[in-house]
């Protein structure tokens, strides 16, 4: 019989699993180990008791007492302990709104109110815009260059341009999404939100503004030299606004319809985000800004969009715009029997102007040149028009 399939005595035996051949001393020990490998310890397992589950009401509750202690009992020993702990006042009647402190810009660039505060609700974009973008085609490469190399010869000009052609959906960009000042074109968007504020019958085209002394102010504009307590009614306002350019009227509307605080939450539910409003006019340092793109999208807007605007408001405003003063710009380098409608703007260091060109022959075309220049220098006029001859002569060829 094979080894194998013999069994021996404890000595030199051997014992077979398997096939396979192991000392009969180490028999013991492969046992062992097999049932410490292979065996399942008999262990009680636990029995876990049915969590308890929570009521409606104990979960009301809950939530209950949460809310009341982050919006009544946190603020009021925020405002009445730890201000009086941290921040003393020794005058009582003296108050200081610390929120302000923290948050210097949300009175004029905020887009929400929520809890007595202006926050920001979203971010200006596309998906929630109330305007229409433009639906750009493709560049003008040979317009595009005719631009540059009439820039060269302005070496102390610093321009944004931007042309967009109704027909083609063709466009030129020259830094069209680089903030500049606006100086008053920035006009555009506070008769835009007047507007709308009309259609929403907040206010009346025959509402009445006394013109007082806070609102009289310097610049463009002979509203400034009118009798004090003058009663003006908001067409007249606007329709001077535009055709003069007249900044105490500018500021007699924008406190009618909110402040800046209502034009830039509107500006930002637009869809427009690099268009701010900052400062009362004159704004002479500065302050209120936009991009030759963003004006062009207003200019857009007020002429094609009734879903935006209705058919009355976009006839009015395109109305004021069609009897601006100022001729001496982007109107200076058109041919003869054009319509301009537009918007120009000027404080000595930036020169503007922004409008949407209808050409004897039909060729319709938005415009946007902005021309940053040393202060009241000649050459940025000079740029502008010769800029608005080049493109006019390209787009009715």
């Amino acid at each position: 019989m094979p080894k194998a399939a013999r069994q021996y005595d404890y000595s030199g035996s051997y014992t077979s699993y398997s096939g396979t051949l192991y000392p009969q001393n180490n028999v013991a020990n492969f046992q062992g180990y097999y049932n410490s490998v292979h065996s399942v310890p008999n262990q009680t397992k636990k029995i876990r008791k049915p969590r308890k589950q929570k009521s409606l009401i104990h979960y009301l509750i809950s939530c209950s007492a949460i809310l009341f202690m982050l919006f009544c009992v946190m603020p009021y020993g925020f405002n009445h302990i730890t201000k009086a702990i941290f921040v003393p006042i020794p005058y009582k009647n003296i108050q200081t709104d610390l929120y302000d402190v923290a948050f210097p810009t949300a009175n004029y660039i905020s887009n929400a109110w929520f809890m007595g505060h202006r926050s920001f609700r979203y971010a200006a974009g596309e998906k929630r815009a109330q305007m229409e973008m433009l639906k750009e085609n493709v560049n003008m490469p040979v317009l595009k260059t005719e631009l540059e190399n009439l820039a060269t010869q302005y070496p102390t000009i610093d321009p944004a341009v931007y042309v967009f052609d109704y027909e083609t959906q063709n466009y030129v960009d020259i830094n069209a999404s680089e903030v500049f000042p606006t100086a008053s074109i920035i006009k555009i968007p506070v008769l835009i939100d007047l507007f709308k504020s009309i259609e929403a019958g907040q206010i009346s085209l025959d509402d009445k503004i006394p013109l007082t002394e806070y609102f009289r102010t310097e610049g463009s504009g002979d509203l400034q030299f009118m009798a004090e307590n003058s009663l003006w009614d908001v067409d007249n306002l606007a329709r001077i606004m535009i055709t003069n350019s007249d900044n105490s009227a500018t500021n007699m509307l924008m406190a009618k319809i909110g402040s800046m605080t209502d034009v830039n939450q509107a500006i930002r539910s637009w869809g427009l985000s690099n268009t701010e409003v900052n400062a009362w006019l004159p704004d002479l340092s500065g302050n209120n800004h936009s991009t030759a793109r963003d004006l062009a999208t207003m200019l857009y807007n007020i002429d094609t969009n009734d879903k935006f605007l209705t058919e009355q408001s976009r006839i009015k405003m395109m109305n004021y715009m069609g009897h601006v003063h100022n001729d001496r710009l982007i109107q200076a380098g058109l041919g003869e029997g054009s319509i301009f409608l537009h918007k120009t703007g000027d404080i000595g260091t930036m020169l503007g102007d922004a409008g949407i060109v209808v050409a004897p022959n039909g060729k319709k075309y938005i415009v946007v040149i902005l021309a940053k220049r040393p202060h009241n220098s000649i050459a940025g006029k000079d740029f502008i028009v010769h800029a608005s001859e080049i493109i006019y002569n390209y787009m009715v060829k």
